[in-house]
């Protein structure tokens, strides 16, 4: 009894050490185009399989975009993704109200104890952020090594002496 006890305790810790969650789905709006960006944990290199889907009711969607499915052809020539260590970047060219919905992510790992991790966001155009460029404050840099760093420059037009 004592041993089918310890076994099911180190399969739970096993499966989360080992399985990989969504962290954040956030969405913003570049130029014309919305930007979902969906942010999940990578702890091994296994294949990643990425679902993009949007529904306007209770249904389960179309496919805007995935390495599994075919896209709805409406999204097909629209829709862009770029997949990065931890990051999997939806970009759909020619956002209109007509887009406007509940964007689904979903993402499987190959041999992943979990099955799809999915998070969804509710998109609409007027109430969408600009996205914000990359910048050395957005990614939490500190400010004093901002300072350092910057401590050559100012020293090249004069501001500090040392």
């Amino acid at each position: 009894m004592k041993s089918t006890i310890g076994i099911a305790v180190l399969v739970t810790v096993l499966q989360v050490a080992r399985c990989q969650r969504i962290r954040s789905l956030t969405a913003c709006m570049s130029d014309q185009s919305l930007r979902l960006d969906c942010a999940y944990e990578k702890k091994t290199s296994n294949a990643l399989s990425y679902d993009f889907r949007l529904s306007r009711d209770a249904g389960v969607g179309v496919v805007v975009a995935s390495n599994q499915n075919v896209p709805n052809a409406m999204y097909k020539n629209r829709a862009n993704v770029t997949v990065s260590n931890n990051l999997v970047c939806l970009h759909l060219a020619g956002f209109t109200t007509a887009d406007e919905g509940t964007y689904v992510c979903r993402l499987k790992i190959t041999n992943d104890y979990e099955d799809n991790q999915m998070k969804n966001i509710s998109v609409f155009k007027d109430r969408l952020e600009k996205c914000a460029g990359i910048s050395l404050l957005i990614q939490n840099t500190s400010w004093l090594l901002l300072l350092l760093l910057s401590l050559p420059l100012l020293q090249a037009v004069d501001f500090v002496s040392l």
